[in-house]
């Protein structure tokens, strides 16, 4: 049930950003049509209003009605600037399109996320909810699965996964994927709140991907990197604090402030000998000790 809700929300937000305004009537209308109205009727106007209402909750995205216009997002310049909204209207309304227009499905083709429809919905109407649930869980480390209660605080999508920060009974919260080492998410009605001074940006604001290492502390990095690869990365930059300090024709030197963790240094491995660490001078070490460990297993 509560995935049939959420795909309604990202329906409705996909329809009204659409259009930019639209009249209830022609959103009645386009609701008829909807592969998610298995009974096809009208969409009831409380019906309408409570999905306006959820979408607010959960996703802080304002719908409001214009009396000439119709219905428009207020924040709709704020899309573009925060991640779940860019995602929610790039990712899930394409989703809802390529399933309105079959005959295109196999014309576009998309990387799979693993299990992720099965358990996100569940744990964003905790979110919204502010409840707590209990995760059966089995990392790739261990032999036999655990089931505990959590309290999830945020989600994040990182490398084809998504992965939701939770607290249980460990002193600080933490990662868990939600892919086949999530077993089963059970909703719970025991209700908890989230630290009025946790902020997900801020939390991962000194980290490359979703590894959270504490003994790490945040440095000043710097990678020297050589065309081709240096327009990819300005295109997508590695982290928020990338900058860059020198180029050249032959490379580009780009800083940033980050806490080099193991996902870090990963996303350097994989660019190979068009990627090279400088600073600091512990990863520089590392990063070559990985690298003459991969020679090694091919001599």
């Amino acid at each position: 049930m509560a995935k049939n809700y959420f795909d309604r929300y990202i329906w409705l937000l996909d329809l009204i950003n659409r259009h930019g305004y639209i009249p209830f009537e022609d959103i009645d209308r386009a609701w008829i049509y909807s592969h998610l109205n298995k009974g096809g009727g009208k969409l009831p106007q409380r019906t309408f209003f409570n999905h306006i209402d959820a979408i607010f909750d959960t996703f802080g995205i304002e719908i409001k009605c214009d009396r000439m216009r119709g219905y428009y997002i207020v924040n709709n310049e704020d899309l573009e600037e925060n991640g779940i909204r860019q995602w929610l209207l790039e990712s899930l309304s394409i989703n809802n399109l390529l399933t309105e227009s079959r005959d295109m499905r196999d014309r576009i083709l998309f990387e799979t996320i693993p299990s992720s429809q099965r358990w996100l919905s569940v744990i964003v109407n905790s979110m919204r909810e502010g409840t707590a649930v209990e995760f059966t869980y089995q990392s790739f480390s261990n032999d036999k699965p655990s089931s505990f209660e959590a309290h999830p605080w945020c989600l994040k999508l990182f490398k084809q996964r998504w992965y939701v920060l939770a607290k249980s009974d460990f002193p600080k919260p933490y990662i868990y994927a939600l892919d086949e080492r999530m077993l089963n998410v059970v909703p719970l009605k025991k209700k908890l709140k989230v630290p009025s001074k946790f902020n997900a940006d801020e939390f991962f604001s000194n980290y490359f991907g979703i590894t959270v290492d504490n003994d790490i502390k945040p440095s000043v990095v710097e990678l020297k990197v050589f065309p081709p690869q240096v327009k990819y990365i300005e295109s997508l930059p590695l982290h928020s604090s990338q900058m860059v300090v020198e180029a050249t024709p032959e490379y580009t030197i780009f800083r940033y402030r980050l806490a080099p963790t193991y996902d870090f240094k990963q996303e350097v491995l994989r660019y190979g000998p068009d990627i090279q660490v400088l600073a600091p001078e512990w990863f520089r070490d590392e990063v070559a000790s990985d690298v003459k460990a991969m020679v090694d297993l091919y001599d």
